[in-house]
């Protein structure tokens, strides 16, 4: 027996991807509702190869019945429909922002603190991270567990697909209307400089410290995910680069650690893919991970300016492990641990 599952937001980039990993990892579904915003209704998605779902309307819908609810529409109107669901009973596992700090809330990556969906009980919501802190604490746990992790200095390169369809056409056109001569800024509405052939150390809004919404989204959750207190400084910019972002990781750890136990460390790592060749095209950039599920450190060295210092580079789809695998792996764990339907 199957399970009924609700996908909010299904006409984004983060929806439809939900809905193919939900079909190529055989999720078990009786029922898939594909829902979005009223003028959406009618159109069609693809669940999976040979299958599309009509849009319903987020708005009316009936969530009675809905075992599981996976959402991404943006934060606001999971502020709305998420506890409306979880209060018709659904188990709703939101990708926005809104609920990642909340301390009822568990915030959860499968491969780091998987027991921390027993505490979706509390609201019946549990997060998904934020793309950029997922992909950087799959590869510092197995770090942290061999050696400890007091600090951790970062700057993301990351893809215009964090901000959506409309930010991936911009640099599209953009990058089209270079080349025909056109005025970039009648392509400029997403981002608040060029992106095509630039790169922009701002994404979200600023806070009053200097920093971005973003750089402080990767230090908080990296504390609440890992259950530990490690200084993070993240520098996080945007690059003209479709899918995939990329870390620059520099890490302080307690004890002492080599970069041949990191490495090793890595290897063993669930979710990890070390590709760490002292050679030309010994390292994966983000090129080579969109459409791929794992997250790939490459460029392990020692970092001699501090003590028990280590780089990495890290690199990962974030429309897939940076959002929709995470979600479903979330959602994989919990019939597994938690609501097993009976035969």
């Amino acid at each position: 027996m199957g399970y009924r599952v609700a996908v909010v937001g299904a006409t984004g980039n983060v929806g439809r991807e939900m809905l193919q990993t939900l079909s190529e990892r055989k999720f078990p579904v009786d029922e898939v509702f594909a829902l979005a915003s009223a003028r959406s209704v009618g159109k069609e998605v693809s669940f999976g190869e040979d299958q599309t779902l009509k849009i319903h309307n987020l708005a009316d819908f009936d969530f009675n019945g809905i075992d599981i609810v996976l959402s991404s529409p943006g934060a606001k109107i999971s502020a709305e429909f998420a506890p409306k669901a979880a209060a018709a009973g659904a188990v709703v596992i939101d990708n926005t922002s809104h609920f990642r700090m909340d301390p009822d809330v568990p915030l959860v990556v499968p491969e780091v603190n998987p027991q921390a969906i027993a505490g979706y009980t509390k609201k019946g919501i549990i997060a998904n991270p934020n793309c950029s802190t997922i992909q950087m604490v799959v590869a510092l746990q197995p770090l942290h567990a061999l050696a400890g992790i007091k600090r951790v200095v970062v700057s993301s390169y990351q893809s215009v697909s964090g901000s959506g369809k409309d930010a991936m056409d911009e640099l599209f056109a953009q990058t089209r209307g270079i080349y025909v001569n056109e005025p970039v800024h009648q392509h400029q509405k997403k981002f608040t400089k060029q992106i095509a052939f630039n790169v922009i150390p701002h994404i979200d809004s600023f806070m009053d410290d200097g920093s971005t919404k973003e750089e402080w989204k990767m230090a908080v959750e990296t504390r609440k995910i890992m259950g530990a207190d490690i200084s993070v400084n993240a520098t996080c910019v945007r690059v003209p680069v479709f899918i995939g972002h990329a870390e620059a990781v520099n890490i302080e750890c307690k004890r002492p650690i080599g970069e041949d136990e990191a490495r090793s460390a890595l290897r063993g790592a669930p979710g990890v893919v070390v590709v760490d060749h002292r050679a030309d095209e010994g390292y994966v950039t983000p090129a080579e991970c969109a459409g791929e599920d794992a997250v790939y450190v490459s460029r392990i060295r020692n970092d001699p300016t501090v003590k028990n210092g280590l780089n990495l580079w890290v690199v990962s789809d974030n429309l897939r492990k940076g959002a929709a695998l995470n979600t479903i792996q979330i959602a994989e764990t919990l019939i597994r641990e938690h609501i097993q339907r009976a035969a």
